[in-house]
């Protein structure tokens, strides 16, 4: 029998797995069989750009997500987490963003969600223009309007809302961990804001 997780999101966010539960879902990995499936499958993910539009559908604001590693380091860093056992990837993105932004912050999520690309990251640099040195994990990478208040959750600090240009600009690239920088500047071209 599995050991499951309590914390609200288990399987949240690229590397932040919790402690044994006493709750039955048979879809959720103890932390031992979760480190040795990444060691030997590909982790599916969802991962989100949340954005604010005006009145006529614009988008103005990109928001960027600041957390603090278990190591105690400042990152920024985007919605993301894994597809769970027996998930719809729409029910994925909207839990995740529920988990990162708060339960107040409103996705507007399509019945069917196509992701605007699909990202490969690799335990060895170089591979991919992405990385994570715990797994190979594919993403499914959408831009979601998002509505409401916004009051992170889960290891996010804050949400910090870039207009477009400062969004694709070198220094917050620099700051996103494992290539996310790429992953906000292919959103803004696939939006036609990459300037």
């Amino acid at each position: 029998m599995a050991v499951r997780t309590p914390d609200p999101d288990p399987d949240d966010d690229f590397g932040f797995d919790g402690v044994p539960a006493a709750d039955d879902n048979p879809g959720w990995l103890s932390d031992i069989e979760l480190e040795e499936a990444r060691r030997r499958l590909p982790m599916l993910y969802v991962e989100a750009i949340p954005v604010v539009t005006d009145g006529a559908g614009q988008v103005t604001s990109i928001g960027v997500l600041l957390r603090s590693t278990p190591l105690g380091e400042m990152t920024r860093t985007i919605v993301s987490g894994r597809v769970r056992y027996g998930e719809t990837v729409r029910d994925a993105l909207f839990r995740h963003i529920e988990n990162d932004l708060g339960p107040m912050a409103f996705p507007l999520l399509p019945v069917s969600p196509t992701p605007f690309t699909v990202a490969e990251y690799f335990p060895i640099p170089g591979v991919s223009a992405f990385d994570d040195d715990r797994q190979h994990a594919v993403s499914l990478v959408f831009v979601v309007p998002v509505t409401g208040t916004f009051e992170p959750r889960q290891d996010a600090l804050e949400v910090t809302w870039f207009s477009p240009e400062d969004a694709g600009s070198d220094a917050l690239s620099a700051e996103l961990e494992g290539g996310r920088g790429t992953l906000i500047r292919m959103a803004l071209a696939h939006l036609g804001l990459l300037r």
